[in-house]
């Protein structure tokens, strides 16, 4: 099923056979209030079309802005790795509630060099009328663009949005783009058919940045080194979809790998799903769901009542496309926290409204990049590597 077709069947789930639970969702779906339990069985992990295809490589069609006019939450966001040490990221966000209201926001932000005291940078700025290329694979608003190159390679973000971080990026990618299984997407709902939710990740996990952002702290900072680029589309209220994110983007000479893990409420059987790859520069080593995030060493934030984690370990496990066995590990201690994002501190009213109104919902993020550099050792077929990169971590608690 491809990702049109499921986003085209989210509309017209059949509504109007409500039993309990079914009433319970129409109320969650509207209200944003806690879902009745359904089990394991009504989310249909992308790991189920990874048994038959691990991943498939990203065509054009696959980069297309969806722009649900359902409940959603849609991304594309650039994560960045500056030769001069800082880190940044740029991110358009589209989100709809309940097909009410439509807003879209963009954002950026820096962290600079650990050997600065320097407080991170964070710019985030409502978007005016915003609309798509034709082809839906562009996006413009006033004093903001984010356009990919007519051979599908290159995106271009562009923003003069916020005086404190006026964007000016190239992001070229120097691996192909991959999802899992066949679309990249997790169902949601108890008739596989007609789901009530969904969620999906493309990425293009090894990319080459040119450009930068002025700001007023520091001039303007040249972002040229390495980036990841991760479209992302949750097709429901997003503290339904998942209760936990652990998001993981390692970057050096030769490889990248990226790693992306969320964990759904009660409501859905607290299941896990775990998405990632490895590059280098121009293929896929490996893409696939057998990998495994563990936080440990978890230290209680008395501010937030959230297990602040201390140290991380990342596993990638599969078979590159010609069957030869992978295997990657990085494990490492995260050090001083980069930052910690009160979520709702950062979302527009109407959307703080339905989440923040919800028990338990207390969306927090950790952003953590140690400043001693983590080893990422690698096996493919019997090959043995060990290469030091940059880590750039994340750990969400939502509910």
């Amino acid at each position: 099923m491809s990702v049109a077709v499921i986003h085209k069947r989210l509309l017209v789930h059949p509504r109007q056979k409500l039993f309990t639970t079914q009433g319970l969702l129409e109320v969650a779906n509207v209200a944003g209030t806690q879902e009745p339990i359904y089990g394991p069985s009504a989310i249909q992990s992308v790991a189920k079309q990874a048994e038959i295809t691990p991943y498939t490589e990203l065509q054009p069609d696959d980069l297309k802005w969806l722009a649900m006019e359902s409940t959603c939450v849609e991304t594309q966001t650039f994560y960045l790795m500056a030769d001069s040490g800082h880190i940044g990221m740029a991110q358009v966000i589209y989100s709809n509630v309940a097909g009410i209201r439509t807003t879209c926001q963009f954002n950026t932000k820096v962290f600079y060099p650990s050997n600065t005291d320097t407080p991170p940078l964070w710019s985030s700025d409502t978007l005016t009328e915003h609309s798509f290329s034709p082809d839906q694979l562009s996006f413009y608003a006033d004093a903001c663009a984010l356009t990919l190159s007519p051979d599908h390679k290159t995106y271009t973000i562009k923003s003069a949005t916020n005086d404190s971080s006026i964007v000016n990026l190239n992001v070229t990618r120097s691996s192909p783009g991959f999802q899992i299984g066949s679309n990249g997407t997790s169902t949601y709902g108890t008739d596989p058919q007609y789901p009530w939710g969904s969620m999906r990740h493309a990425f293009w996990p090894r990319c080459h940045v040119e450009g930068s952002i002025i700001t007023q702290e520091e001039g303007e900072i040249d972002f040229k080194g390495r980036g990841v680029f991760i479209h992302a589309l949750q097709g429901m209220k997003p503290h339904h979809a998942a209760a936990r994110w652990t998001f993981a983007d390692f970057q050096s000479p030769s490889f990248s790998a990226i790693m992306m893990e969320f964990t759904t409420p009660p409501s859905y059987g607290s299941t896990v799903v775990n998405v990632g790859g490895i590059a280098k520069d121009g293929e896929i080593v490996y893409a696939g769901v057998k990998n495994t995030a563990t936080l440990s060493e978890g230290k209680e934030d008395l501010e937030t009542e959230w297990p602040e984690p201390g140290k991380a370990r990342f596993e990638w496990e599969g078979k590159t496309k010609e069957g030869e066995n992978v295997s990657a590990e990085l494990e490492g201690v995260l050090e001083r926290r980069l930052d910690r994002v009160d979520v709702l501190a950062n979302v527009p009213g109407f959307v703080k409204t339905l989440v923040g109104g919800v028990v338990g919902t207390r969306p927090y993020i950790y952003q953590y990049s140690p400043q001693q550099k983590l080893q990422l050792k690698i096996k493919v077929g019997d090959e043995e590597k060990v290469e030091e990169g940059i880590l750039f971590c994340e750990a969400t608690f939502i509910s």
